[in-house]
């Protein structure tokens, strides 16, 4: 990712509807949503979510296909996960522990947590 990619992403996340429903898609993964069940989970108008969709969409941090009359939004896991390392891509020269930590990491979902009897994080 460039540096013009990742000012344009960023800006796009720099709207708090944006910025949610980002994360909401990233929650309902590939499956994804339409722009209706956007709206109604996030509780604003369809037109709203349009304008907010068409923005995302341009970013590259969602993307969409249409399913039968129907539009379906997914997260652009592609690109959030190259914004995130171009964010870590000069990190830590002093802790190059840090950085390899996250580049290794095969997921965005931690794994399950082993917890003990009485439900406590090992």
């Amino acid at each position: 990712m460039d540096e013009r990619q990742a000012l344009a992403s960023f800006a796009a996340l720099s709207q708090e509807t944006r910025l949610s429903i980002v994360r909401t898609l990233v929650v309902a993964g590939s499956e994804g949503m339409t722009a209706g069940a956007i709206a109604e989970r996030m509780n604003l108008s369809p037109s709203n979510v349009s304008f907010h969709l068409k923005e995302l969409d341009r970013s590259g941090l969602i993307s969409q296909r249409r399913e039968s009359r129907s539009m379906v939004y997914t997260a652009g896991y592609d690109t959030l996960a190259e914004l995130v390392k171009f964010l870590m891509e000069d990190c830590c020269a002093g802790h190059p522990a840090i950085r390899s930590s996250v580049e290794q990491r095969d997921t965005c979902c931690p794994s399950p947590d082993v917890s003990n009897q009485d439900g406590v994080r090992a």
